[in-house]
């Protein structure tokens, strides 16, 4: 396996932050903050800059140590220029035994799963996660012990059972596949407003809210908005995702490199199921070049097929979001080996996302060099929408002191610089 195969997919107008009244979150109101705003000698306790997944989970987790939170965000939380935004991502534990990851994944699904039954539609869909290989890889072992361990089931299917089971797929070149039964998909505009709207019910401030890039100096105490507002904290966590290089182009620079990914949805023919949950579970395409992946037709919404290799570096302030004619031929060159049955179908939708991806696919969760009350938290990589409760989990402990040891994985100093 190479180690872009193991980071993502195998084994691998505004919210209004009211201070007063209500937050609209997601078309649901939540009641706002129970206490008038600090006043500029009573700064928050922490201020979590970044509405997506990471910086949701981090406020909320903050939160329940007791945290006075203030959680800001320049468009809205998982805005359609964010990482974070979108419909669908997939949870998984398949981690080719990497510890790390395949535990933060586990001990994330047990919050999603808590998550989704408190909403009003479902952010987890227990659809299942499918790998089909080529050949046997040899990490495969490694992460059967660990799932095992955790008790996450994983399934080898032969290739004759999954002619039987899955007939919509062809099987060119594949021997096996291997099923977890228990994972499946996350909503993930709907997942993260969730998080933002059960936050502010608990006691957080949401604010929509742009904030300048902090001023070098021997301290950081306040941050101040585009509009001219100053916010005073004690502590700040910023989990801007691909504007992390633009908020501390020194320190974070090109460590992080956001890239330019492409989805694609299709319909089937009319009255055709056979791309429908349960039929088919979200699937990956473990050794095919760019690892595809995909999704059922969740909530009728279409078919949906994507790329996992890193697109072009983009600038997420001027990316546009319109797929390229060139994805699309791919895209049905591909389909016409592995799902013939939406091969010709129009396009029903498509999306322009992306990553934000480190040297290594390592997420990085460190403090400033030089501000120890700053902590830096992104480099999702495309793989991290999955690990998002895990990493609040992690941020509010080191935010707080009480990580046992931090992750050197996760540290600035791991990782490289980018072009």
């Amino acid at each position: 396996m190479t180690k872009q195969t193991f980071t993502r997919r195998t084994v691998m107008g505004s919210l209004a932050g009211a201070l007063a009244g209500a937050t609209v979150i997601g078309g649901t109101q939540a009641a706002a903050q129970t206490s008038p705003a600090p006043r500029a000698n009573q700064p928050w306790d922490v201020v979590v800059i970044g509405a997506g997944v990471f910086g949701s989970w981090s406020a909320w987790k903050l939160l329940k140590q007791g945290k006075k939170v203030l959680l800001v965000d320049a468009w809205g939380p998982s805005h359609a220029r964010a990482s974070s935004g979108g419909e669908s991502r997939l949870t998984r534990t398949e981690y080719g035994g990497d510890q790390i990851y395949t535990r933060f994944a586990w001990e994330s699904l047990t919050d999603w799963i808590a998550l989704s039954k408190k909403a009003e539609l479902p952010i987890f869909q227990p659809i299942g996660a499918l790998y089909i290989y080529q050949k046997e890889p040899a990490t495969l072992a490694a992460s059967a012990a660990l799932n095992k361990e955790l008790g996450a089931p994983m399934h080898r299917i032969e290739r004759a059972e999954l002619l039987k089971r899955y007939p919509q797929l062809g099987l060119e070149g594949i021997q096996f596949g291997v099923l977890q039964p228990t994972m499946g998909a996350l909503m993930a505009r709907r997942g993260v407003q969730t998080v933002v709207k059960e936050f502010v019910a608990e006691g957080g401030t949401y604010k929509q809210l742009a904030i300048q890039p902090p001023k070098d100096g021997a301290a950081l105490d306040a941050i101040t908005s585009t509009s001219g507002e100053t916010v005073r904290a004690k502590q700040f966590v910023f989990a801007c995702g691909p504007w992390l290089p633009k908020v501390f182009p020194d320190v974070v620079g090109s460590k992080i490199k956001p890239t330019r990914q492409e989805v694609f949805f299709f319909n089937a023919d009319a009255g055709d199921v056979r791309f429908d949950p349960p039929q088919l579970p979200a699937w990956v395409d473990a050794d095919e070049p760019g690892i595809p992946y995909g999704f059922p037709s969740l909530e009728s919404r279409g078919f949906k097929l994507a790329i996992d290799a890193h697109g072009a570096k983009v600038d997420p302030d001027t990316n546009d979001r319109i797929i390229s004619a060139e994805g699309l031929k791919q895209v049905r060159a591909y389909l016409a080996r592995r799902f013939p049955g939406v091969s010709k179908r129009p396009l029903s939708e498509s999306r322009v996302c992306q990553y934000e991806n480190s040297d290594n696919g390592d997420f990085i969760i460190d403090k400033h060099p030089k501000w120890e009350n700053v902590l830096i938290v992104g480099g999702g990589s495309g793989h991290g929408f999955k690990h998002g409760p895990a990493v609040g989990r992690y941020v509010a402990e080191l935010t707080t002191g009480k990580l046992a040891k931090a992750e050197s994985r996760f540290a600035l100093s791991a990782h490289k610089t980018q072009g």
